[in-house]
């Protein structure tokens, strides 16, 4: 009964190889595609473009948005960036593991050159995954800091002054929050 499980499990996995491989590819792919919308960005930000500047033109179309539609606005610019920073590495694990069933049983049968394929695919497979998931964890970090900077100007240029500043508003203009 149990060798019927274990071939279940193991069969199991296996359709997942391809998926995952899949995935792992786009994940890449949009790791760079949104490298280049960040490089672009962040030059129309150097020259003061407002379209580089998403809450202000979100206000600008918009004028009567409320700052917790801002904050949603920045949260959903950032949601694609952090779930393939926080999925990548898991998705390089899945590609990782699932070739080693079969490098395994190759290895015992004594054919290498199997085993060395397999291996090929996972390695390859998690390298890909982590420096996507890098370059998608540094975008949303720089990202996360312009919003929250942008999103702390309009709360300042917004509130009437009442002769005291928000201790937060100057760390996140400085870039700290």
């Amino acid at each position: 009964m149990s060798q019927i499980v274990e071939s279940a499990m193991y069969g199991l996995s296996q359709l997942f190889l391809l998926p995952v491989l899949l995935l792992v590819a786009a994940l890449f792919f949009y790791a760079f595609y949104a490298l280049g919308c960040f490089v672009v960005q962040a030059r129309q930000r150097q020259r003061g473009d407002l379209r580089a500047f998403e809450l202000r033109a979100a206000l600008n179309d918009r004028p009567g948005l409320h700052l917790t539609a801002l904050e949603a606005i920045a949260v959903k610019r950032l949601e694609m960036l952090r779930i393939a920073s926080r999925v990548g590495p898991m998705l390089g694990l899945v590609a990782t593991m699932i070739p080693m069933g079969p490098a395994l049983m190759a290895l015992a049968d004594g054919q290498l050159q199997e085993v060395s394929r397999n291996l090929m695919v996972a390695f390859s497979a998690v390298i890909l995954a982590l420096i996507a998931s890098a370059i998608t964890y540094g975008i949303a970090s720089v990202r996360r800091r312009w919003l929250a900077t942008e999103l702390a100007e309009i709360e300042h240029e917004s509130l009437p002054d009442e002769g005291h500043d928000d201790p937060v508003a100057p760390l996140a203009a400085e870039g700290v929050l």
